[in-house]
């Protein structure tokens, strides 16, 4: 029997450090029964500790679980891109006053990005940047 968790749309997505951790595993490894999710970890952690976590983001509607036997199986039901966005949008609007600018200008300037970073950044600004011209966008 598969349970699926029913996200609402548009999904706002919260994790605390412990969730992130868990649905991380989730992501890299696929779906995974509570004892499997257990091993990834970088911490020891009980059984029962993992299981909370997994039945928690269960509960938000971030993973979904199917029965084998007595083990469950369980998968992430929202993608890492989008716990990516939502986690960005909330670091910009908590502490760089809702501006993605800010935060960008912050994390170029404060955390000695490479050569080779700071290259692969300006193709994604000047590929936005084209986006943005061919669809008749002039922000500021």
């Amino acid at each position: 029997m598969i349970v699926v968790a029913k996200p609402v749309h548009p999904m706002r997505v919260v994790l605390a450090d412990r969730e992130a951790e868990v649905m991380s595993t989730l992501w890299e490894h696929g779906p995974s029964t509570v004892a499997e999710v257990q091993g990834y970890l970088t911490d020891a952690l009980a059984y029962t500790t993992v299981l909370t976590v997994l039945r928690k983001l269960e509960s938000k509607g971030y993973v979904g679980h199917a029965e084998e036997g007595r083990a469950h199986r369980y998968r992430a039901s929202i993608g890492r891109n989008v716990a990516q966005r939502n986690a960005l949008r909330d670091l910009a609007a908590k502490l760089f006053k809702g501006s993605t600018e800010l935060l960008l200008t912050h994390a170029v300037s404060e955390h000695g990005m490479s050569e080779a970073e700071l290259r692969r950044l300006r193709k994604l600004i000047d590929r936005a940047m084209a986006k943005s011209a061919s669809l008749g966008g002039n922000k500021p």
